[in-house]
């Protein structure tokens, strides 16, 4: 038996008498190299959207990438005050929202999106959120967000959010976003790019707040740290555009009183 199905008895430990091989062992030793069938799971309706809409972004969209490192102990420090002065406090990603909102609106040309022989420059900063549920990815989007404030963005993208994982979304409602934020660092995920999806040319992947050590005044201390990446149409914009946007994205982050009203500071 062992010779026809090609197993090495060396190999097997047996389980007879003594430690004698026995027919057993050898059946049991081919259903461990048989290669067991699958079950086929059919794909829901928000999967094969999904599916769709990769496939025409990924493929025909010359993609590409920046990453950079953010100082995060003053946005923290920031969040913190917010806990311990007010029962509701802005969340991370709103926070990432209204500095995205800031750094297009000094950078307006990231705001765009490729139309064939001609770039759509977009009259409004319509940012959509990456949301994950059971079956798929879904991306509510802040409409206007250029003069939206803090703590307007926070409420609003809190409700979308919760509509979104009750699946109580209208299709206006998650699509025609010209920018969007994918941040997993919840999930411990240091570094990863986002897939671009059609109108917009530019995407921004988040990644975890992790404490390292950095080089300061001739000493090591440990500081937080987040890297961001941002995903390029490459069609629509060029790396030195791209890198002024990051740039002041990054100016925001680490000096997060710019996310503040004059009232709230106060």
């Amino acid at each position: 038996m062992a010779a026809e199905r090609g197993i090495d008895l060396s190999m097997i430990k047996g389980s007879g008498p003594g430690g004698r091989i026995v027919e057993q062992d050898v059946i049991a030793a081919v259903a461990d190299i048989t290669p067991r069938a699958g079950t086929d799971i059919p794909l829901s309706q928000m999967r094969k959207a999904i599916a769709r809409a990769t496939t025409q972004s990924k493929a025909p969209v010359p993609h590409f990438y920046l990453t950079t490192e953010i100082a995060m102990d003053e946005a923290e420090k920031l969040r913190a005050r917010f806990k311990e002065s007010r029962r509701e406090h802005p969340s991370m990603t709103a926070m990432l929202v209204k500095a995205t909102a800031l750094a297009l609106t000094c950078h307006p040309e990231i705001n765009v999106s490729y139309a064939g022989d001609r770039l759509r420059q977009h009259a409004t900063i319509d940012i959509g959120v990456a949301v994950g549920l059971e079956d798929g990815l879904i991306s509510p989007v802040l409409r206007d967000c250029g003069p939206r404030t803090l703590n307007n963005i926070s409420t609003d993208l809190h409700e979308l959010i919760e509509r979104a994982r009750t699946k109580r979304l209208q299709p206006q409602e998650y699509t025609g976003a010209t920018f969007s934020i994918s941040n997993l660092g919840m999930f411990d995920v240091e570094n990863f790019i986002a897939v671009l999806m059609p109108p917009e040319a530019a995407a921004l992947a988040v990644g975890a707040v992790r404490t390292v050590p950095v080089a300061e005044a001739g000493g090591i201390v440990p500081g937080r740290r987040m890297k961001v990446t941002l995903s390029c149409d490459h069609r629509a914009l060029d790396g030195v555009r791209a890198a002024k946007f990051l740039r002041e994205f990054k100016r925001v982050m680490e000096h997060p009183q710019a996310l503040l009203e004059p009232e709230i500071l106060r």
